[in-house]
């Protein structure tokens, strides 16, 4: 593999319900895994003209309750879910669901690799059935891991 490409990619799976996203950011382990767990998210969980993410907040522990809210197509939103498995720097595992949506929790499971230029971050996104949330969620990781690249820097 090239160390040399610098974008996010993203893949959906209907048949597996899940998204893996990766992306290769200039920044070691830590610094990425601070910006996991932090209002810092509102930096960089966006999506240009579709999904902004105004506020985060969360006890980051094992069990703790993370909320985040914005504004999705001129809408306000807010999500949350419960901290699951903290190791950081290293894995970070949460459930994510709309809050008023028909929609089961989903789980988020986040691997931070060391690289020789910062850190690999894996984003696998479990348990979406519904084939649209699927997508818009797909493109929702991909631009947010794009932004959050741009932010911490290109590896």
């Amino acid at each position: 593999m090239s160390e040399a490409w610098s974008g996010s990619r993203s893949v959906a799976s209907i048949v597996d319900g899940e998204i893996v996203a990766t992306v290769e950011i200039a920044a070691q382990p830590e610094r990425v895994f601070r910006a996991l767990t932090s209002a810092e998210i509102c930096s960089w969980w966006v999506r240009s003209g579709v999904f902004d993410t105004r506020e985060w907040t969360g006890e980051v522990k094992v069990g703790g309750v993370w909320r985040a809210s914005g504004m999705s197509r001129g809408k306000p939103y807010q999500l949350q879910g419960e901290f699951i498995e903290i190791d950081p720097p290293r894995r970070l595992v949460h459930t994510w669901r709309p809050v008023g949506e028909p929609i089961a929790p989903s789980t988020v499971t986040y691997l931070l690799e060391p690289t020789t230029r910062g850190t690999r971050l894996t984003v696998r996104h479990a348990g979406l059935t519904v084939a649209p949330v699927l997508d818009q969620t797909n493109l929702g990781w991909q631009t947010s891991l794009d932004a959050l690249a741009d932010i911490l820097g290109r590896a």
